[in-house]
């Protein structure tokens, strides 16, 4: 077994990333889970420029940031590769999960507007709208399986995680984010990413997620 070691809170959509990816390549891992309030002095030596997770520490250096820490197993470990061979593909994977992170200040507005502390004159779900519209036109075009065409890619582990998100925005706002009618295409899409195996194997309980997160917004709110 590698001396790997990942730092994380099971119920993050960033330590989701990393744990699909060292899953779908089978590499054995010592999962180190953190708290949320009182993290670990370990994890903040190792990131001690944002102190947060993921953290993944490979023979003891740490690799921050979720997307860098995929792409870093990726390359280390190339077997069943998530990043695209051909330097343009790979161009393009890179856009689209540069996009995807985009959308996570939105996803947070959502989740703190149902409880009170969104300051938005709009509903931040419109936003989340705007950024799936783009997807579903630009990206799915084409009605492949995966993003990454017959297989997963980064760009599916990157919006996959986001989307997993979506669903605790739903049971927040009461409110159906992922329209079927309105995104066809993303909606096959995430069928099919969810049910590979893995992905399913590893996915957080929904209800127990969204019971962690409103908490953990709960509480935030109660103290500022």
């Amino acid at each position: 077994m590698e001396d790997l070691k990942l730092h994380g809170f099971w119920f993050s959509p960033f330590t989701m990333r990393v744990v699909w990816t060292l899953k779908l390549k089978g590499i054995a891992y010592e999962n180190i889970e953190e708290d949320w309030v009182n993290k670990s002095p370990e994890l903040l030596e190792y990131n001690p420029v944002y102190k947060k997770a993921p953290v993944l520490v490979h023979s003891g250096k740490p690799i921050c940031e979720s997307m860098i820490i995929v792409e870093y197993i990726d390359e280390i470990w190339p077997h069943n590769s998530l990043v695209p061979h051909d330097p343009y593909e790979r161009a393009q994977a890179r856009f689209w999960v540069n996009y995807a992170d985009q959308m996570v200040p939105a996803l947070f507005a959502a989740l703190y507007f149902k409880c009170g502390a969104g300051e938005e004159k709009e509903n931040p779900i419109e936003k989340i709208w705007e950024h799936l519209k783009v997807i579903e036109d630009r990206c799915l075009g084409d009605k492949r399986k995966f993003f990454g065409g017959d297989t997963i890619n980064i760009v599916d582990i990157a919006f996959g995680s986001l989307f997993k998100v979506l669903g605790i925005i739903e049971d927040v706002n009461e409110v159906k984010v992922r329209d079927a009618e309105k995104f066809p295409l993303l909606h096959s899409w995430f069928n099919n990413f969810k049910n590979v195996t893995v992905i399913k194997e590893n996915f957080p309980d929904r209800e127990k997620m969204s019971a962690t997160i409103k908490s953990i917004i709960e509480k935030a709110l109660a103290s500022s």
